[in-house]
């Protein structure tokens, strides 16, 4: 399964339900986010992420958060720190075009 059809799978199960929607950093890859406690192997990557959460437009989408995301076990670059960013910004579009 893809990230549209694991979307695809979410429509069918909430239909227009409201939705609050909380995503745990650890859901992508500590390859590209290893600043969490509790880190995931063989997860999303940042692209699949989107991808999924773009799939998601049409929800009744009522608030959003992101969280897991540990700064002190981030690497030099910061990526679960831009990871958590664009995350966040998906869901405020996400939020956005549910108005």
């Amino acid at each position: 399964l893809g990230p549209e059809r694991y979307a695809a799978t979410v429509h069918e199960r909430i239909s227009d339900r409201p939705v609050f929607l909380s995503f745990d950093i650890d859901f992508l890859d500590p390859s590209v986010a290893p600043g969490t406690g509790t880190p995931e192997i063989a997860g999303f990557t940042t692209a699949e992420a989107v991808a999924f959460l773009r799939a998601l437009r049409g929800i009744r989408l009522v608030g959003c958060d992101v969280v897991e995301v540990a700064p002190q076990y981030d690497g030099p670059g910061q990526q679960t720190a831009l990871a958590a960013a664009n995350v966040l910004w998906e869901l405020l579009a996400l939020r956005a075009s549910c108005v």
